[in-house]
């Protein structure tokens, strides 16, 4: 099974208090690491130093657009810098002035299809808690579950 795809199900199953604090948990390159030396049956500080290598890789990559460029990692996703245009209107929302912001580089991420299908399964397929105040919260149910 492609590393890719062992990765994303792997993430879809892990189930952790998302919530923590309002703030979703974090996982770091260390987590990351952990998880290929799982996959690869290898210990972690074998796998520490190919995964920071691919991150630095990928960084240097991006930085070195000129002016844009798409790396595509197949089953994960597309990494693209775009150029975006000058805004000659945009408002500082603080003083309420008018702006002038001149034409820069963005990144974007773009989900494979896989990634894609596997975020866009609802919440309460997956047992998690709705967000209150979103379209398909039912405080009856959230009743239900605390009172367990």
């Amino acid at each position: 099974m492609p590393f890719a795809t062992e990765l994303v199900r792997w993430l879809s199953t892990h189930q952790t208090d998302v919530f923590m604090a309002d703030r979703y948990k974090t996982l770091t390159k260390k987590d990351v690491a952990r998880k290929v030396a799982e996959l690869m049956s290898e210990p972690i500080y074998k796998s520490e130093p190919w995964v920071g290598a691919v991150v630095e890789a990928l960084g240097e990559l991006l930085l070195e657009a000129d002016p844009e460029i798409r790396i595509e990692l197949r089953d994960f996703g597309v990494f693209e810098v775009k150029k975006t245009k000058a805004k000659p209107k945009a408002r500082n929302p603080k003083t309420n002035e008018t702006v002038f912001i001149p034409s820069r580089r963005k990144t974007h991420f773009k989900p494979s299809k896989r990634l894609k299908e596997v975020l866009q399964t609802p919440l309460t397929m997956l047992n998690y808690d709705i967000p209150e105040g979103s379209a398909d919260f039912d405080p009856d149910a959230s009743k239900d579950t605390d009172s367990e």
